[in-house]
């Protein structure tokens, strides 16, 4: 199947997304705390899972299915491609609604991503990506940050990833932001908004597949902590960890970062 074909199909069904998620969005949607701790779920989520599973397995019936609201089938393993979906990145968020929430819907083919698109749909923000074609924001080519070093750089992470425990020598001297959706965060630096995003706790491959492609396809490098590139599509589909930003930026960020001690 062409990749083109493919992200035209990730493109409907990510605006589709939004306008189911736009329907819910300050609407008082129901919520439910998922078992251990996962975290909370709302009707929204389960009701853009259920569509897009229906319909992209529709369009492509020998694809695999992996999505943080559908209970995991091992099935998927044997598939060559595997749609890997995260029907709302940034549940919290959308719960207290704020726009910072994404669709996250990406195609895997043995490991690695081919087609991606983000869509954040209060700002109508479309990321998309092939593995043959440049990065794009609304359909207009983006780039990641060229910025060099540490000092000064604006770096998209939660506070605990900024202790000192996780750091070689000094806290980089960066400046932290923040925004829900891990999907988002890793357009935010493929559109060079800005200069890196990083995240040491072990990562959901449906947060950061999309995103992954999104980021090297503008130019940038995405790895895990420990600087390999990421893959998808495993038994336990977690990473450890993800880091993105601008090639020499990447190696400046790497380089400082604390290895955990072996077990």
């Amino acid at each position: 199947m062409p990749a083109t074909d493919d992200l035209e199909l990730l493109i409907d069904a990510a605006r589709a997304s939004g306008d189911i998620a736009r329907k819910f969005f300050n609407a008082s949607p129901e919520v439910w705390d998922k078992a251990g701790n996962a975290g909370p779920v709302t009707e929204a989520d389960l009701a853009i899972d259920e569509m897009l599973r229906t319909d992209l397995l529709a369009a492509r019936a020998t694809y695999g299915w992996l999505s943080e609201e559908t209970e995991d089938d091992s099935a998927r393993l044997s598939r060559d491609r595997v749609f890997i979906v995260d029907p709302i990145d940034g549940t919290r968020a959308f719960i207290a609604g704020e726009r910072h929430f994404s669709h996250s819907l990406a195609i895997a083919e043995n490991g690695r991503i081919t087609t991606a698109v983000v869509y954040v749909p209060m700002m109508d923000l479309l990321f998309a990506a092939t593995e043959s074609g440049h990065a794009t924001l609304n359909g207009e080519d983006i780039v990641t940050s060229s910025r060099p070093d540490l000092d000064g750089a604006t770096v998209l992470a939660t506070k605990p990833n900024m202790r000192p425990e996780h750091w070689i020598g000094d806290v980089p001297p960066v400046q932290r932001k923040f925004r829900p959706s891990l999907a988002y965060r890793l357009c935010l630096v493929a559109q060079g908004r800005y200069d890196a995003m990083l995240t040491l706790r072990d990562c959901w491959e449906w947060d950061i597949a999309a995103g992954d492609l999104i980021v090297r396809q503008a130019g940038g490098t995405v790895t895990d902590r420990h600087d390999s590139p990421l893959a998808f599509n495993n038994p336990h589909p977690k990473t450890k960890g993800c880091h993105a930003a601008g090639p020499i930026l990447h190696k400046a960020l790497q380089a400082r970062i604390r290895q955990p001690e072996p077990q």
